[in-house]
């Protein structure tokens, strides 16, 4: 067998595979050579991800270190239940495994080394150690959800040698997948699955909250998202969503397959547990579905649920999904907003390039702001003076007059004062204190009244930038350490308090959406489970790219670059271009598949409703 420098086998040959390259079936697309000595196979290309793969069974009389690479290579392959995969364990371990449990990425595909520890040496011995090597990247749970993790891999994975038959099987091994970063975005991708805020105020519409996974993308996504999102939330946003399904609720035993008929409606055969909930809550359930396919596929449009006897529970369409709950911003937003050379708030209509103050004290000129945000509706505006000591909030109706502001900060310079505010779906406000003596993350309901300082367990450091999600559930915070470094944390905002009284805020759950990133300088939500991030990496690049809630990177290409980036503006609406300031280029902003189009010199801090 044929080792590196450093006695360890090289990475595994390639299995030999049948690919389904669009509708056309090639056998062999690949092959492992019966002779010759080994040789490096790199994870697969991104660029095949219209590649179906199939691993091969062992073949008889393997030897070790080839039971190993093949059964690394099925489980990079397409095979729904495993089954080739488990081919090449022993019959107490298959029994033993499970893949599902979870899949550890790596950064390459995993290595493997001889274990010089056990009786390897002896050729004649009956079983054989080796030991998976890597660094690892992410790990994707039992719940399906992705986390980064970082660290060395080394998971041990003994064969054995059946005394009657002769051949080699895996004996022991670790539990659920592993494999290389670019087979993993081969194999999987991310779909949101929706719930309902658990908490959304009162006269507040139904709002969905997207909860991202991953799932195999070419063994039945539809069935696996279904059977996900009947499974509940992930275990990171639980505590602020709901589902409407019934708890036990699942798929009526013996359904394999989901499929969409030609006239685009996906009918969904419950279990009883669901049979007897009334039209309103089946509709509640029906949205969920058809929020959570659509993000999948285009091709459903419409969702029947059925009772356990096969008797229509309901039917929904998209039109019917929009007035039981809102996906998004409450609106499309009419303008956007930003702080112009008078240090007013002006707002542009669409693609204009003529911008007018916004009508009210903030567009008068009386007060200079430095930064502001305007509510969901656009009826209300906040501003943070010019200095940053004071937050005022104000109507957006001509004649309004300028009120005195609803919170002073104490800090000594503009950047120990407060941040950029922001509004959530309720019509509170957000905005941070940067006063080293006192840091505080606050809220004012409906924008007034007595401040109340939220929570943060686990915050290191000091908030330095605050966006709410269009959902009011989850928070993203720049959060600046000791060491001056900022990074962009996400969490979920919980509340406990009952109908009237004050309410006790927290932001919990925080974690890193942007690992690679050394230092974040803006960022902006840009989707509903999507922020777009302008920041530093390792060694001192600048870069702006999209990522995920969960800390994953989305398909798709990050946006054009930009030198001197500042701020960012973004809607969760997609049809709305990419804005952002520039110290060089002033305010720009980015339409689709286009580059950077400056739209005017003298203006700053750029903002969409929220």
């Amino acid at each position: 067998m044929g080792t590196d420098r450093e006695g360890g086998l090289r990475r595994p040959v390639r299995a030999a595979v049948y690919a389904v390259c669009g509708a056309v079936l090639l056998a062999g697309c690949a092959t492992m050579p019966d002779s010759g000595g080994m040789r490096d196979v790199e994870s697969t290309s991104r660029r095949d991800t219209e590649v179906r793969v199939f691993a091969m069974p062992p073949r008889e009389g393997a030897p070790p270190a080839e039971i190993l690479q093949g059964f690394l290579e099925a489980l990079t392959s397409d095979d729904p239940q495993y089954a080739t995969a488990r081919q090449y364990l022993t019959e107490p371990a298959a029994r033993r495994w499970r893949p599902e449990s979870s899949t550890t990425v790596l950064a390459d595909g995993p290595g493997i080394q001889v274990d010089r520890t056990t009786r390897n040496v002896d050729t004649d011995a009956d079983d054989y150690t080796f030991i998976l090597t890597g660094s690892k990247v992410a790990r994707v749970d039992e719940q399906q959800a992705y986390t980064p993790v970082t660290g060395r891999y080394s998971q041990p994975v003994r064969l054995t040698r059946d005394r009657k038959s002769k051949q080699w099987r895996i004996d022991v091994l670790p539990q659920g997948v592993v494999m290389g970063q670019s087979d993993f975005q081969r194999n999987y991708m991310s779909v949101n699955k929706y719930y309902f805020a658990s908490d959304t105020g009162a006269g507040v519409p139904e709002t969905a909250v997207a909860d991202p996974v991953y799932v195999r993308r070419r063994v039945d996504a539809m069935t696996q998202m279904v059977r996900s999102l009947l499974a509940g939330p992930t275990n990171w946003l639980a505590p602020a969503v709901r589902s409407s399904f019934p708890a036990g609720t699942a798929l009526r035993d013996g359904v394999a397959e989901l499929t969409p008929d030609d006239q685009n409606k996906l009918t969904v055969p419950l279990n009883g547990r669901a049979s007897k909930v009334g039209r309103e809550k089946c509709w509640e359930m029906a949205t969920q579905l058809l929020f959570t396919l659509q993000d999948l596929t285009s091709t459903v449009d419409t969702v029947a649920l059925q009772r356990a006897d096969g008797s229509t529970l309901c039917t929904l369409g998209e039109d019917r999904a929009v007035t039981v709950a809102r996906r998004g911003p409450v609106k499309r937003p009419e303008y956007l907003y930003f702080i112009d050379d008078e240090g007013r708030l002006v707002r542009l209509p669409g693609t204009g390039t003529t911008a007018e103050p916004v009508p009210g004290a903030l567009g008068e000129g009386i007060q200079r702001f430095g930064s502001a945000a305007v509510s969901w509706d656009e009826h209300t505006a906040a501003g943070v003076g010019s200095d940053g000591k004071s937050l005022f909030v104000g109507s957006l109706v001509t004649g309004g007059a300028l009120e005195p502001p609803v919170l002073r900060s104490n800090g000594v310079t503009e950047t120990d004062r407060l941040t950029a505010p922001s509004w959530d779906a309720r019509g509170d406000l957000w905005v941070a204190d940067r006063d080293p003596a006192r840091p505080r993350l606050l809220m004012l309901e409906q924008g007034g009244g007595e401040p109340i300082d939220v929570r943060v367990p686990g915050l290191k450091g000091r908030v330095d930038a605050v966006r709410v999600a269009a959902d009011g559930v989850r928070i993203a915070l720049v959060v600046q350490a000791e060491d001056g470094h900022k990074s962009l944390l996400i969490g979920r905002i919980e509340r406990d308090g009952s109908v009237g009284d004050r309410p006790e805020v927290s932001v919990m759950g925080l974690r890193s959406a942007t690992p690679e990133l050394e230092d974040v300088t803006a960022m902006s939500w840009a989707g509903d489970s999507r922020l777009v991030v302008a920041g530093r990496e390792q060694g001192g690049v600048q870069a702006m790219r999209y990522v995920q809630v969960d800390g994953s990177t989305p398909e798709g290409p990050p946006p054009a670059a930009l030198t001197g980036v500042q701020s960012i503006a973004a809607s969760e609406d997609d049809r709305l271009p990419l804005v952002a300031y520039s110290s060089e280029d002033g305010i720009v902003r980015l339409p689709s598949g286009a580059q950077w189009q400056k739209v005017i010199k003298e203006g700053r801090a750029p903002v969409y409703p929220g």
